[in-house]
């Protein structure tokens, strides 16, 4: 069992205060480096329940990035009655790391969440992943791509989550594609679009017509693809958006993808269309 260390937040709701606690913890560490999520727990519900997990990992090229970037989203799901992870991975600027280091990381922090299920109160069969761009494609790889595990990690233990939510993410690795020049031919094992395959969790994803890292029609072909395998897959497509329009000072956009994952959530059976709450 970890130490819990809790801080209580307050945050406006409506016309009413609400509280959810806080809380900082070790996932992994892999030398000297130590990574952390943090956990945006919901109103208690009660001992006996378990809730929905949301696992967040930012964006930022594999090279730099933040937890902060996909805060908002977290504290608005944690509001709806999602347990939320934001999680710290390594990347090149600050560990020197390649992109397979980071989906290592990916991996193990979902694992870690399943692992510890009973301790968070989440339900482990209700595990959704969540990334912006290079983020997005962490996200979507912990579900399409086999291999690139720490060594560390208890294998006994899926980090296959069972939805995703996708935000402009980093979706295709080979040539022409993003990365590819730091990924090689190692793409045809660590690009999602090349290794989707029947029993692909559900999954929503957005995108802009002005994003110059991933085209739409790449987004439209991965839709085909999932449809293929009779894997859920919803696509929306923001004209004169470009990467990145979904984040909080788009405030537009950020409400406008938030709502739809909502709404997709509730297609899941995630979430219950009751409480609406005010998005702030």
């Amino acid at each position: 069992m970890y130490k819990k260390q809790i801080l209580l937040l307050f945050v406006s709701l409506c016309s009413c205060v609400w509280t959810y606690a806080q809380e900082k913890v070790m996932y992994k560490q892999v030398d000297s480096t130590q990574l952390f999520m943090e956990v945006r727990y919901p109103e208690k519900l009660g001992d006996d329940h378990k809730t929905v997990a949301m696992i967040f990992f930012f964006g930022g090229g594999w090279n730099s990035g933040s937890i902060r970037q996909l805060e908002p989203q977290a504290k608005y799901f944690a509001q709806r009655g999602i347990t939320c992870f934001l999680v710290d991975y390594r990347v090149k600027k600050r560990q020197k790391t390649s992109p397979f280091e980071s989906l290592k990381d990916a991996k193990s922090a979902i694992r870690y969440v399943k692992k510890h299920a009973d301790d968070f109160g989440i339900d482990s069969a209700r595990v959704i992943a969540a990334g912006a761009s290079a983020g997005g494609h962490l996200a979507a790889a912990t579900a399409m791509i086999e291999g690139y595990d720490e060594c560390s990690d208890d294998l006994s233990v899926s980090c296959v989550p069972d939805a995703l939510v996708l935000f402009n993410p980093v979706i295709d690795n080979g040539p022409g594609g993003y990365g590819y020049e730091r990924i090689g031919d190692h793409y045809k094992d660590f690009s999602p679009l090349h290794n989707i395959k029947k029993g692909a969790p559900p999954t929503i994803l957005f995108f802009g017509t002005k994003d110059r890292f991933v085209p739409v029609e790449t987004a439209k072909y991965y839709q085909k693809v999932m449809q293929k395998v009779n894997s859920i897959c919803e696509l929306y497509i923001y004209e004169g958006q470009e990467h990145g329009f979904f984040n909080y000072k788009n405030f537009e956009y950020y409400k406008e993808t938030v709502t739809k994952t909502d709404e997709f959530l509730q297609t899941l059976g995630y979430l219950n269309k009751e409480p609406i709450i005010e998005i702030k």
